[in-house]
């Protein structure tokens, strides 16, 4: 059991309904806004649920500090923080933390497969998210605003990517799950994949599943991820119309 006692976790799923009214196989309510920033050069704010994240990027700049530049590719440089307003844990604390550093690098792992660093080398591009505002799954919310911050920014991408997270309460698997469902649920696992392939570039599990719910999971998340990923790709057509088309087009191609 991952945590909370075992009378809260079975009024998670009473008669197949979570505690905000959702279907297991359903996504909170989720709105995606592309090039929200004028000072970055790309940018995006997505709204999920009680979330709400906004992410900047920067770049491709000169690789500072000098020691760290690559001959062949550039360095992507990733900045997730909470806000001290984002929710009553994070109240009182603020700059990077064991929690932060560690969504940084997953999420930095997670854009490093899709950006195409090696047409940049001995550059950088950083990218920040904050969140303004949490309710469970903001590594997710993080990972997919990151993304289209990225394409806003014109990056050129092999493919974008979306991510979601699953889990188990009241001994069903759900989808996406919210903050009372992360803290007192048995199980979670927070997963990145790219739209076209479904590669897995973010997997963090946390509590116990067998083999068959792992599996169930991750094509619960292939599902929510071309979801997602419309979403995605819409924000970015508000922004450019057709001319995002033609990008696309060609991230599909490589």
């Amino acid at each position: 059991m991952k945590g909370g006692r075992m009378e809260e976790i079975d009024e998670l799923l009473v008669n197949g309904k979570r505690v905000d009214g959702r279907r297991v196989d359903e996504l909170r309510p989720l709105k995606i806004k592309a090039h929200v920033l004028n000072s970055a050069d790309g940018s995006a704010y997505v709204e999920w649920g009680n979330n709400k994240v906004i992410a900047g990027v920067f770049g491709p700049t000169q690789c500072l500090p000098y020691h760290i530049a690559s001959p062949l590719k550039a360095v992507i440089r990733t900045q997730y923080l909470m806000a001290p307003f984002s929710s009553p844990e994070e109240h009182g604390r603020s700059g990077p933390n064991r929690r932060s550093i560690e969504i940084s690098k997953v999420m930095r792992e997670a854009l490093e497969h899709v950006v195409m660093v090696e047409k940049f080398p001995r550059a950088m591009i950083e990218v920040y998210v904050y969140v303004l505002q949490a309710d469970g799954g903001t590594r997710c919310a993080a990972t997919t605003a990151a993304s289209v911050a990225l394409a806003d920014a014109g990056l050129p991408m092999r493919d974008m990517v979306a991510a979601v997270a699953v889990g188990k309460v009241g001994g069903e698997m759900v989808l996406d799950l919210n903050y009372i469902e992360d803290s007192k649920g048995s199980a979670d696992m927070a997963l990145a994949m790219t739209h076209r392939n479904k590669d897995i570039l973010l997997m963090q599990m946390e509590g116990i599943l067998t083999k068959e719910e792992v599996m169930k999971g991750v094509e619960m998340a292939k599902n929510a991820i071309d979801k997602i990923h419309e979403l995605q790709v819409k924000a970015l057509k508000d922004v450019y119309g057709s001319e995002i088309e033609e990008n696309l087009s060609y991230m599909l191609e490589m």
